[in-house]
This record gives structure tokens, sequence and C-alpha cells, in this order.
């Protein structure tokens, strides 16, 4: 079947894997928000922090980053966020997907996804010069920085340190 019929097939299978994965964590976002609305009697100044800020939920999936404005952003609602400076052509990329998924899923850490390719400057002011470059964030600052594909492991303790 051409990209053409797919994009236009109505169901799961004529969409990307981006779409796919997006849609996911749109439904775990309306799930943890009507989950938290039950919970907590609906008003979301019950959570605040030590500075009486309301911190942002981790989501459970990749965050698409489309800018600087948005990269920053990430980065400032976060307290850990681990980003990752990938390009859809890249092999050791498409190997470290499903390992960014489930880091994004099951720990405390935002997760990040810088498309190289879309967003030169940010690859630039990173300093991801080869790809995969991860990054880790712990209050707003760069603290960690791992180039080529890493194993989970090796990951979630870089994760663990920051927290």
């Amino acid at each position: 079947m051409s990209d053409s019929a797919d994009a236009t097939d109505g169901g799961d299978a004529g969409k990307s894997e981006r779409e796919r994965i997006r849609e996911r964590k749109l439904r775990a976002l309306r799930e943890e928000l009507e989950r938290d609305g039950e919970i907590g009697g609906g008003d979301a100044s019950d959570a605040s922090d030590a500075d009486g800020e309301t911190p942002a939920a981790t989501p459970s999936e990749p965050i698409e980053v489309d800018g600087p404005e948005a990269f920053q952003r990430v980065v400032d609602e976060h307290d850990v966020v681990l980003v990752d400076c990938y390009a859809d052509w890249c092999g050791p990329c498409q190997m470290m997907e499903p390992t960014i998924e489930a880091l994004a899923s099951d720990t405390d850490a935002a997760v990040a996804k810088v498309d190289v390719d879309a967003n030169p400057g940010i690859a630039q002011q990173l300093g991801a010069r080869s790809i995969p470059t991860l990054l880790v964030y712990a209050g707003g600052e760069a603290v960690d920085r791992f180039m080529g594909a890493q194993d989970r492991a090796t990951l979630e303790s870089a994760i663990e340190r920051a927290a």
C-alpha cells in the first residue's frame, strides 16, 4: 500500500507512529485530568509544591519539542527532563525509541524529543553534534550528557541521580 493510501486510511494502520503516540498521550492526559478532578475535588490549587506553584504532571509519553520556546517551557515546568536529540533517519535513534518511550512511561522524568532536522537551532544550542545525544536536565540545568545509543539502565541511573 502506498503512503498516500496509508494517510487516507481511517484506521490506526494509516496513522504515522508520531500520530499514534500523540493520540496515546492525549488519551493518557485526559484520563489523568479526569482522575485528578475526581480525587482532588477538581481544584488544581490543592496540589501545590513548597513554592506554592502547581507542578506540571509528568507526561507518560515523550513530548515532541517544536521550537525553542517549547523546549524552554518543558525544561522549566519539570524537575527532571531527559532530552533526546534524534533524527527520523538515524538507525541508533530508531533503536532507542522503545527505551525512550519506556523511560517516559516508567520514570518521574519528563522526556523531551528534539528532532535535530526540524530544530537545528536547538540542536546547536544543546551541542548535539552527533545523534542520538541525550541530556538530563535537573532544576532547569543540564547535569548529564550521553552521545550514541545507551541502555535503559544507564539512563535510569542518570535520571535517579538528577532527581
